[in-house]
């Protein structure tokens, strides 16, 4: 039986190509900084995001905690937002790690304004922690993509308060899709980045982390610390460079097949669509059916060989990735109309 997974875009296999890459790829001990394929990947991403450096990280999550690491010092306050990776899915790492505290903006869109960030940044008073940084993301969690003004805006600010700014860019290369621009011109508005190379681009594991040369320096040291140093790690660079290379120019089709998902659900009586159409490659939506079973329901389309996550606040998220066809998409739908009807 074939598996459609539809949970996220982490589940994607390695292509191919890039199983043979990484079967072939020359390694060296990147603690010591001599694995070639690490050098190239790193050059790459950096080079694509137009920062003097880059890292590679085994997660998305170390990633962003390292960041707040590197520009925080112990008790200053964070701004993010309320539904960010940061706050939601890291465990509180921040206040374990970098012991620092939560500033919270709660917008009912998620984002975050240069008008946010002149409101909560703290005055100089002894009851007071500092604030120390500013986290924004781009695409957000509920799958929307910041418009690069709102996104310059939120930086003036964080700028005329002399605070650094990270990106939590998991997905950045759907948002430069959907916004039609170079990844760069997303990226010009923050000191450091993170995106992952295992969401949506196929490769294995691994996040970049990018930022200016001192920076990099800070979180290379920072990595070792928290146990992310790695030896020959080339074997997986290699599928991260296939990543760039390769799957960030197909990503349009994730979209569309997020779109045609979207459209044909938005037919079924029984389910509530989202109401704003999907802006990278997730749909939302809930079966509001007086009595519906979400239990059995999962574990029907499971027996059809169809993954899904619970849902959550009755809500649920349908993820397109390089692993689900049109074809996939379609009897997804007729399992659902054929269970719903």
């Amino acid at each position: 039986m074939k598996i459609i997974d539809l949970r996220s875009d982490t589940v994607t296999q390695p292509t191919e190509a890039m199983r043979e890459a990484m079967a072939k790829a020359p390694v060296g001990d990147d603690v010591y900084e001599d694995d070639p394929t690490v050098i190239i990947l790193e050059k790459m991403a950096a080079d694509i995001t137009g920062f003097e450096g880059a890292l590679f990280i085994p997660s998305g999550t170390m990633a962003n905690q390292l960041a707040v690491m590197a520009h925080t010092k112990r008790g200053d306050e964070v701004i993010l937002g309320q539904n960010s990776h940061i706050v939601a899915h890291e465990v509180g790492g921040a206040a374990i790690l970098s012991g620092v505290s939560y500033r919270i903006v709660n917008n009912a869109d998620h984002t975050i304004s240069g008008a946010d960030i002149d409101a909560n940044v703290r005055i100089d008073d002894i009851h007071y922690p500092d604030t120390g940084m500013v986290c924004v993301e781009n695409p957000l969690s509920n799958g929307n993509v910041v418009s690069i003004e709102k996104m310059k805006d939120a930086y003036n600010a964080a700028k005329r308060h002399n605070l650094p700014v990270h990106m939590d860019g998991a997905r950045l290369f759907n948002a430069a899709v959907y916004l039609n621009v170079e990844p760069v011109e997303i990226t010009q508005y923050c000191d450091s980045i993170m995106f992952c190379l295992s969401k949506g681009l196929c490769a294995p594991i691994g996040s970049m982390l990018c930022g200016d040369a001192s920076f990099i320096k800070r979180v290379r040291k920072l990595r070792k610390l928290l146990g992310g140093g790695m030896r020959q790690v080339g074997i997986l660079a290699a599928a991260g460079i296939i990543a760039i290379e390769k799957m960030t120019k197909r990503l349009h089709e994730d979209h569309k097949n997020a779109q045609y998902l979207y459209d044909q659900l938005s037919k079924l009586p029984q389910i509530t669509i989202a109401p704003k159409p999907p802006q990278i490659n997730m749909v939302f939506f809930k079966i509001e059916t007086l009595g519906f079973n979400h239990e059995k329901f999962a574990a029907y389309l499971l027996q059809k060989g169809i993954k899904t996550n619970f849902a959550e606040n009755n809500e649920y998220r349908f993820v397109t990735h390089n692993d689900v066809s049109p074809e996939d998409l379609d009897f997804v739908l007729n399992e659902m109309t054929s269970y719903l009807a």
